[in-house]
Parts: structure tokens; C-alpha cells; sequence
């Protein structure tokens, strides 16, 4: 990218390779500063003329902020009664206008970036100044402005709620997809935690669909407008390539999927290769089973309502399970922990069901209800994880190392501990606003953990506890996949999905079908207990209390068996 400042729409991208500033006057100075006024005076025309008009004093805009660096400068090394400018004629329209470009900058979810060249020692540093620089600029004038020191100082971030440091690594590249080699991958991100993001957009819509035509094949990207995230999902490794407009989904992974080091993106040959957020003219969300370079490819055409994050995390995930199929393992669109007793028994439990149907609001129930019974809760996985048989008993590998949970689901007390280094978006959103939380780490994600208890989150039915299937039993109950959607995505009502998954085993319903008998066959032989909790999630005046009866009743099998 070319720009020391790149704005679009509600993201900022600050490039220190191509501009950086130490100081106030550096930064008021920079080409960067007149970008940033060139937008606002476009949007403060629209929104507050007579401001404007006084901020503009009739010019244009590029004489207008001439005189506004002018002023500024001024103010920053004199008291304002001895300025003689047309800007200090009204101080408090002034103050008025300074805070409201304040606050449109703090508006933009911005990103600092720096390539890993060798005048770079540390990006760290560099956007530790930049904030301290943004800050130091605003209090200067406020004060100037305002004729004495403040009484309360907040320490925001006021210049970035991110930093990425970029480099270019050689990988194991196709002939065919040798048009991404040039991208810039993410060695190491800052994120200013909590991080509140606010894309235009919480709910996600459709489902991807398989091609049969590579539709990345012979791809080039402009490395300027593209980004690659190296993710580790489980024991997989993809190469996300996310546009610039899609910044903070990109850097958002973060909390949710490992980073890949510097040894596996050179020597490893990537599982999964993602473009999200090219600009074809068509709105394909589309993946391919590159059977060939035996990898799963996808595309995510650009389109304004793909800012909702769950567009990128579940394209990941759907890739990741078309991939795992593939070698034999199953998905499954659950939440599993491993639970250890006080007595030093520890059982694994997975809940399956799709968006809504219970799975982490009955683990949480059963932490609230387990007093002293219980002495740890190890999260496995919280949405995406897949069955194999080892040749002894059926285990289970996550995905993610945190958690994509709904805001209203924090009323509980989570298993989750780290709300401080979260991102949260939309928080102030009555309707499926979101918080990322990391949960745990890749080497217990990507390991086997033994599976005892398998049940279904079942929140259409008005019944209370648990169901145990007899032996060989049940398999339809998972097959048919029925939920009461809650309005986390498109759907509404009553809903069936195959396998509860839309994401890899709707679209490959023939080999995921082989794989569920195989599965189910050896969960039979080897003993785990298979059964459906009525979480009542979906069910309309539900007793109040029934979610965590049925949590007393899962604790129980737990403590049985």
C-alpha cells in the first residue's frame, strides 16, 4: 500500500514505512493529516453546516487546511489570547469542532502497519509513539483551548486499536496459485485489548456452496490491498489472504486461531488457502476440493455485509471440515470440555446442535450448579471439532483457540477468563452482538481427547433433563439436525440441517454419511454414552429454571458413569 493513511468507510490504515511521525509538528505536517481533514471536512459538511462553514472560513479545502495546520501550530506554542487568527474568533465553536474531529478520528477502527525491513527494530515501539503523539496533540490544543489543565486525563488509545507488523515468506506455492506468492503475511499483530469493533453487520446469511471450477486458480493479488493471516485450525494450517476493507476481521482471528510461525509457512505445504474480499463483480462464497495439491480452496466475493465476522470464521471452518472428511474424520458443530471430578475422575463431554441450540449455555450451567464437585472445565472446542477412531476408542481434535459467543450468553459465569483481552462487537447491540474470547491453546486443541459422552443440544422440545439412547440408537436425532433458531443468523423457527452442519457435511451429505456410520459404529463398541439434553432454548414459556434442570441431570449422568 502506497498511502501513509488508507480510509474506508469505518477502517483507517496507518503505513509507517511510508510515513511516520515523532512528533506533533511531524504529524500535523504529514500528507497522512490531510487525508484524515480532507474526510472529515467531506462528512462534517454534511452533518453540521454552520460549524462547517466557520471551519472553512469560505475556502477550499485544501486552503482550509492550510490555515487549519496553521492555527494549530500556533496554538501549540502560544497562549491563545496573543493569537490574532479568523479560527480563535469563537473559541467555543472551536472546541466544539475539535472534539467532533476527535472523535470521528476514534470512529475509525484504525491499524497501524510496518514491513519487517531492517530500518524497522520495533513496530511495537513505533506505534506506542504514534498513540502518544495522536493523544498529546488533541490534550495540547484542548488545553490551549480551554485555558487550564484538565482534572481527569483518560489514557485512550488515540491513535490505533491495532498494530501489524508485515513480512513476505516462500511457501510451498502450486504453479497454479503462484498469483498470491507476492502478499504480505502477518508476522506478529498488537492488538490495544478490550477491542470494540463495530462492523455494520451481525448476522450472517446462507451457506457457502461447493464448486467443481478452482475459483482461485490463476488468482493475482494486489499485494498492496491484501493481507494473509496464517492460521493454525486444529492441526491444519491455512493461509487466509483477506482485503484491506476487511482489516479487522482479518486481525480479529487473532483471538480465535493460532498464528503459524515463521517454520511452518516456509517447510509445511498450507491445507487451506482463503481469498476473502475480492472485488470479482460477482458474490460468490464459494469452496473446491483441490484434490490435486490436495488442499481445500475458497473465495469470498467482496460485498459490504462479509464485515460480519462470522463470514470469515465459518468459511475457515467449512474448508477445514471438507478437508478433514476427506482423511476420514468427522465434523462436529459442538462444544466439547473435559471434565475433571474432585475424586480425580475426568470425562470428556461433547454437545453437538447448530447455532443457538444450547451447547455452551449448558456448560455453563453445569459450572454454575457443580459447586465443589467439579475441579476443572478444560474447553476442547466451542463451535467446530471432528470424531476419529484411533484404533481403540473414538477421540476428538478442536479447532479454535477461543470462543465466537454472543454477548447476552457473558450473564452467566463462563468458563472463559479472559475478558480483558477480548473483542467485542457491537456490545451496545440488543440483537446478536458478539465477543471473541480466548479460551485455551493449539497444543490442546490440535490433541486427541478420549470422547465419553456424546449428546445432543435438543432446544425445540418442551422436556426436561437428559435422554440416553440404547445401545446403537439415536443416530437420527444427530442425522436430522433440528434446532429452534434463536435469530443468530438468516433462519427463523423450526430448522433442520443435516448433521447440524451446514458447513462441509451439508454439501458433501454422501462421504459425511459414511463417516457417521463408521463413527456412530465404533461409539457403540466402545461404550460412550449417546444421548439428547433439552436445553428449552427454543421452546416458548419455558420454565424459567429449565435449562439448569437439565444441567443437574447432565451432571449427574457425568457423575454416574
Amino acid at each position: 500500500m502506497s498511502e501513509s493513511v488508507y480510509l474506508h468507510q469505518n477502517t483507517a490504515i496507518i503505513n509507517f514505512n511510508e510515513e511516520f511521525y515523532r512528533t506533533s509538528d511531524d504529524l500535523i505536517a504529514s500528507k497522512g493529516f490531510r487525508v484524515f481533514m480532507h474526510h472529515f471536512l467531506d462528512d462534517y459538511k454534511k452533518r453540521k453546516s454552520y460549524l462547517y462553514d466557520y471551519l472553512t472560513q469560505g475556502l477550499d479545502h485544501d486552503s482550509a487546511i492550510d490555515e487549519i495546520i496553521e492555527a494549530i501550530s500556533i496554538i501549540q506554542i502560544r497562549t491563545v489570547k496573543s493569537i490574532k487568527h479568523p479560527l480563535l474568533d469563537d473559541i467555543p465553536s472551536l472546541k466544539r469542532i475539535l472534539e467532533d474531529a476527535y472523535v470521528y478520528w476514534r470512529n475509525f477502527q484504525r491499524c497501524s502497519i510496518a514491513y519487517a525491513r531492517t530500518d524497522i527494530t520495533s513496530f511495537i515501539d513505533l506505534d506506542s509513539v504514534y498513540n502518544g503523539v495522536v493523544l498529546g496533540l488533541y490534550r495540547t490544543i484542548q488545553e490551549k483551548l480551554s485555558e487550564k489543565k484538565n482534572k481527569v486525563y483518560r489514557q485512550l488509545k488515540a491513535g490505533t486499536n491495532a498494530s501489524v507488523l508485515l513480512k513476505r515468506y516462500p511457501w510451498n506455492t502450486p504453479d497454479i496459485y503462484q498469483g498470491l506468492k507476492s502478499v504480505y503475511t502477518l508476522e506478529s499483530v498488537v492488538l490495544h485489548s478490550p477491542l470494540i469493533l463495530h462492523p455494520k453487520t451481525n448476522k450472517r446469511e446462507g451457506h457457502f456452496q461447493e464448486t467443481f471450477t478452482n475459483p482461485i486458480a490463476g488468482l493475482t493479488l494486489n499485494s498492496t490491498e491484501f493481507y494473509c493471516y496464517p492460521a493454525k485450525i486444529g492441526s491444519t494450517l491455512a493461509f487466509v489472504y483477506f482485503h484491506r476493507d476487511f482489516m479487522f476481521s482479518g486481525l480479529s482471528l487473532a483471538n480465535l486461531f493460532e498464528m503459524a510461525d515463521k517454520e511452518e509457512i516456509e517447510t509445511r505445504k498450507p491445507d487451506i488457502l482463503i481469498v476473502f474480499g475480492i472485488d470479482d463483480g460477482s458474490h460468490d462464497m464459494v469452496f473446491y476440493h483441490d484434490h490435486e495439491n490436495e488442499m481445500v480452496v475458497a473465495k469470498i466475493a467482496y460485498q459490504d455485509k462479509i464485515e460480519y465476522f462470522g463470514y470469515m470464521k465459518k468459511i475457515m471452518l467449512t474448508a477445514y471440515n471438507v478437508f478433514v472428511m476427506s482423511n476420514g474424520w468427522l465434523p462436529i458443530h459442538g462444544a466439547m470440555v473435559n471434565v475433571t471430578f474432585r475424586d480425580g475422575k475426568k470425562r470428556g463431554v461433547v454437545f453437538m446442535g447448530d447455532s443457538g441450540a444450547g451447547k455452551s449455555e449448558t456448560l455453563e450451567e453445569i459450572t454454575n450448579i457443580s459447586g465443589d464437585q467439579i475441579q476443572k472445565m478444560e474447553v476442547i472446542f466451542d463451535d467446530m471439532g471432528s470424531f476419529h477412531f484411533d484404533g481403540k476408542q473414538v477421540v476428538a481434535q478442536g479447532t479454535e483457540i477461543g470462543a465466537f459467543v454472543r454477548l447476552d450468553d457473558l450473564d452467566r459465569a463462563l468458563p472463559y477468563k479472559e475478558m480483558d483481552r477480548s473483542i467485542f462487537m457491537n456490545p451496545e447491540s440488543t440483537v446478536n452482538a458478539r465477543v471473541i474470547v480466548p479460551v485455551t491453546d493449539t497444543e490442546t486443541v490440535s490433541s486427541n481427547h478420549p470422547v465419553d459422552f456424546f449428546l445432543y443440544a435438543n432446544n425445540y422440545e418442551s422436556r426436561i433433563g437428559v435422554e440416553v439412547f440404547a445401545k446403537g440408537e439415536g443416530k437420527q436425532v444427530f442425522i436430522d439436525g433440528k434446532r429452534m433458531a434463536k435469530g443468530t443468523t438468516h433462519e427463523v423457527g423450526l430448522t433442520t440441517s443435516f448433521f447440524a452442519n451446514p458447513f462441509g457435511p451439508l454439501q458433501q451429505e454422501e462421504l459425511c454419511r459414511s463417516l457417521i456410520d463408521s463413527v456412530f459404529e465404533a461409539l457403540s463398541d466402545t461404550g460412550v454414552i449417546v444421548g439428547q439434553v433439552f436445553t428449552n432454548l427454543g421452546v416458548s414459556d419455558h420454565a424459567a429454571d429449565a435449562l439448569k434442570q437439565s444441567a443437574v441431570a447432565v451432571l449427574k449422568l457425568l457423575e454416574e458413569n
